[in-house]
C-alpha cells in the first residue's frame, strides 16, 4: 500500500474532524431537548435563575450585559472566556407544565470570575434579558466558532501551494530531516543539563523542536527560557496553548521575567494581574481611549436621533467613523508595537486583531492536547514552531469513537516525534516527587529515563517511615462495612453498593469507595495531627476520572465536620482538572468495581500517568485491585506498589 502524501492526510484529518463536529452538535441536541434545567445546572452547565446586572459597550465596541448566579454557588462551573451561550426562561402551559423557551440570540462569554459573568450580545438584545418578567438562565451552547475555525485551518493547509505554510506541511508529514543553524551550546547555569540542551534545539530550529516535557522536569521554566532567548534574537514571538488556563500559566510566568505581554482574549484565572496584561485592559487604559469612546458614543446617539431623511447624516456619520477608525489604528499599533509576546488560544489566535500579522517563531504550550486541527490555526502566520508539552500525559478529548480509532486524537506534536525524533528534547530531571512515585511512570512511560533531583530524592515524606505510595483495595467486605450516605444521590442514579452507572458524560460514581476515600484521608489527617496540617499548610489533592465522584466527593467533604478548618486546604477534581498542578498528598479514588473486570476509559493510561505524578510526598489510590489488575498496567503498579512495604 503506497504511503499517503501530507495533503491526502489532512484530508482524511478533515473527514474525521467533521464526525466529531456531528457527534458533540447531535448530543448537544439532545442534551438541550432531554435534560432538564436542574440537571445542566448541577453539571456546571447553566446558572439559573439569574440577577442581570448592567449592560455596557466594551472596548471593542460590543454590547455586553453583566449577570449574577444566584444558586448552586458550590459548584464548579464551566463557563469561561470565548465560549457560546443561549439565554432562556421557562414558560408554564395551562396544565402547569414548564418548558424552556430560549431567546432568538446567541452571545458569547466575555469574562467571568467566580458568580459574576459578562456576556456579549448582539446589539439591541441586552434589554430583551433586563426587561424580561420570567427570570432568565444562561446555558452553554454549541461551540461552532471553534470547529470553523479548525475547519477553515485545514482547508488553507490543505490548498496552499508554495510559500512556508505548504512548506511546514509537507516537513511534518515526511521524514525529511528539519534544518537547524549551527553554532556552539549557550550556557544556562540556572537550569540543569537537559534543560539547558533543550533550550539550545530551541535556538539552533529553523523549522521545529519540540521540548518533551515529563512531570515535574520543568517544562515551563525551559520554555519561558527559551521564549526569552528567542527575543534577544526576534523582536516579537506569537505564544499559543489548547485552554485559556494553559495560556494564562505561561503568560504569567512570562510577565514574571519581565517580558511585556499583551493577552488576546481574557484570562480564566481572574485577578489584577492577569487583566493587567489583557488586550482589553491595556486598549482601556490608552491615553487615546476616552477619546475613542465619546466617538462611538456620539455614533451611537447620532444613529438613535436619525429622523426621516437627512442628508448630513451619512457625512456626519461616515466623519466620525473615520476618526474612530483612525483612533482604533493608533491605539492598536502601539499596544502591538511594545508587546514582545502575544498570546492567545489556538483558537484565538484567529482574532482580527492579528490580520494581517506575522512572526518568526510560534511556540504551542500543552501542545499534546490539542487537536492537529487547532495547531495549524495560528501556523499561517509563522515562519518556525516550538512545540512544548508532553505526549505521555492528557490526550486531546475525541467523543466519536470511530474518528479517535482512525486516528482523530494524533497529535501534531506525536506525528512530528514519530517522523523527526532528532528533533525532541526530552527533560530528564524532575523536581516534583519522591523518588518511590516517580519510579513507576518513568519506567512505564518514558524508558525508565526520567530521574529525580538529588534534593527532591533526599526530602522525607510527611511522616518518618511513611511509605509513598500506598492501595487501598476495594474488596467486597469494605464495600458492605461502608455506609453509603444515599442523601446526596444525582438525579436517576440507581441504589448505592459498589460501581454505578449515572449518565453519559457525567460517568459513574462509587459511594461507598468516596465514604471510604474520606475515612483514609481523615486517618492520615489524625496521624499528621490537625494543627501541623494548619501550621505548614499542607495541601491535598482528591482525584477521580468520573465527574460525579468528582461532585459527590465534594458534597461529602462539604458535610463532614472533620474537614472543616482543612477545607480551603482541599482539591477535589477530575483528572482532567488536576493536569499541571501538583499538591502533597493526593488520593485517586479509581471508581471501577465489577465481576467482569471492565475498567471503560481508564484504559487511556496516559490520564492515569497524569493521576499518578501530582503528588510531591504521599500517593494514595483506592480502588477494587480484582477488577483494576486485570489490566496489565494497574497488575505491574500494583505489584510495584506493594514491593515497597
Amino acid at each position: 500500500m503506497s504511503q499517503q502524501t501530507a495533503i491526502q492526510s489532512l484530508q482524511e484529518q478533515r473527514l474525521l474532524l467533521q464526525m466529531e463536529y456531528h457527534t458533540e452538535k447531535e448530543a448537544f441536541r439532545k442534551q438541550t431537548e432531554a435534560m432538564g434545567i436542574g440537571r445542566k445546572v448541577k453539571r456546571g452547565d447553566a446558572w439559573y435563575p439569574l440577577r442581570v446586572g448592567e449592560s455596557h459597550y466594551n472596548s471593542l465596541n460590543q454590547m455586553t450585559v453583566e449577570v449574577f448566579r444566584t444558586t448552586d454557588q458550590d459548584i464548579e462551573h464551566n463557563f469561561e472566556f470565548g465560549k457560546p451561550v443561549m439565554f432562556f426562561f421557562l414558560k408554564e402551559d395551562d396544565k402547569g407544565t414548564k418548558s424552556v423557551r430560549y431567546f432568538g440570540f446567541s452571545g458569547t462569554v466575555s469574562y467571568v470570575d467566580g458568580d459574576r459573568m459578562v456576556v456579549v450580545v448582539p446589539e439591541g438584545h441586552a434589554l430583551d434579558i433586563q426587561s424580561s418578567e420570567r427570570p432568565v438562565g444562561v446555558q452553554l451552547s454549541f461551540d461552532e466558532t471553534s470547529y470553523r475555525t479548525m475547519f477553515d485551518a485545514l482547508d488553507r493547509v490543505i490548498n496552499a501551494k508554495s510559500g512556508r505554510l505548504a512548506y511546514l506541511r509537507d516537513l511534518f508529514y515526511s521524514q525529511t530531516p528539519a534544518q537547524k543553524f549551527s553554532f556552539d551550546a549557550l550556557s544556562f547555569p540556572w537550569l540543569n543539563k537537559t534543560q539547558e540542551a533543550a533550550v539550545n534545539e530551541v535556538l539552533r530550529a529553523k523549522d521545529v523542536a519540540i521540548v518533551h516535557g515529563p512531570p515535574g522536569t520543568g517544562k515551563t521554566t525551559t520554555l519561558v527560557e527559551a521564549i526569552n532567548e528567542t527575543l534577544m534574537r526576534e523582536s516579537q514571538v506569537l505564544v499559543c496553548a489548547q485552554s485559556n488556563m494553559a495560556v494564562d500559566w505561561i503568560c504569567e510566568k512570562l510577565v514574571d521575567r519581565g517580558i511585556n505581554v499583551l493577552r488576546i482574549g481574557n484570562p480564566t484565572r481572574v485577578n489584577d494581574k492577569m487583566l493587567g496584561f489583557t488586550y482589553e485592559r491595556r486598549f482601556e487604559g490608552h491615553p487615546d481611549y476616552p477619546q475613542l469612546w465619546a466617538i462611538r458614543k456620539a455614533i451611537r446617539e447620532l444613529r438613535k436621533r436619525r429622523k426621516g431623511r437627512d442628508d448630513n447624516f451619512h457625512q456626519k456619520l461616515e466623519r466620525l467613523k473615520a476618526r474612530a477608525t483612525e483612533l482604533e489604528i493608533r491605539i492598536n499599533a502601539e499596544l502591538f508595537g511594545e508587546a514582545r509576546v502575544i498570546a492567545a488560544t489556538l483558537v484565538g489566535s484567529a482574532s482580527r486583531l492579528l490580520e494581517g500579522m506575522k512572526f518568526s517563531t510560534l511556540f504551542i504550550d500543552e501542545a499534546a492536547q490539542a487537536l492537529e486541527a487547532a495547531c495549524w490555526i495560528p501556523m499561517r502566520r509563522v515562519g518556525r514552531v516550538i512545540l512544548a508539552g508532553d505526549h505521555c500525559q492528557l490526550p486531546p478529548t475525541v467523543k466519536n469513537m470511530m474518528a479517535l480509532k482512525a486516528g482523530l486524537g494524533k497529535t501534531l506534536m506525536e506525528r512530528i516525534v514519530e517522523n523527526k525524533p532528532e528533533c525532541v528534547s526530552l527533560l530528564q530531571v524532575q523536581y516534583r516527587m519522591n523518588d518511590a512515585i516517580m519510579h513507576f511512570s518513568s519506567e512505564w512511560f518514558y524508558g525508565g529515563k526520567v530521574k529525580t533531583a538529588e534534593a527532591v530524592r533526599q526530602r522525607h515524606g510527611i511522616l518518618d517511615y511513611d511509605i509513598p505510595i500506598e492501595w487501598r483495595s476495594m474488596t467486597p467486605e469494605v464495600r458492605d462495612a461502608t455506609s453509603a450516605d444515599t442523601s446526596e444521590t444525582p438525579e436517576d442514579a440507581p441504589a448505592p453498593g459498589g460501581e454505578e452507572f449515572v449518565g453519559e458524560s457525567y460517568g459513574r460514581i462509587n459511594r461507598s469507595e468516596a465514604e471510604e476515600t474520606l475515612k483514609v484521608l481523615e486517618e492520615y489527617f489524625t496521624k499528621i495531627g490537625k494543627q501541623r496540617i494548619l501550621d505548614e499548610q499542607i495541601d491535598v489533592g482528591v482525584i477521580s476520572p468520573y465527574r460525579a465522584q468528582v461532585q459527590y466527593l465534594r458534597r461529602l467533604i462539604k458535610k463532614r465536620e472533620f474537614f472543616k478548618p482543612y477545607r480551603r486546604l482541599i482539591t477535589v477534581n477530575t483528572v482532567d482538572g488536576f493536569q499541571g498542578q501538583e499538591r502533597d498528598i493526593v488520593l485517586i479514588s479509581m471508581v471501577r468495581s465489577n465481576a467482569e473486570g471492565q475498567i471503560g476509559f481508564l484504559r487511556d493510561l496516559r490520564r492515569m500517568n497524569v493521576a499518578i505524578t501530582r503528588a510531591r510526598m504521599k500517593l494514595i489510590i483506592l480502588g477494587d485491585a480484582a477488577t483494576l489488575t486485570r489490566h496489565p498496567f494497574y497488575k505491574k503498579l500494583y505489584e510495584y506498589i506493594e514491593s515497597l512495604k
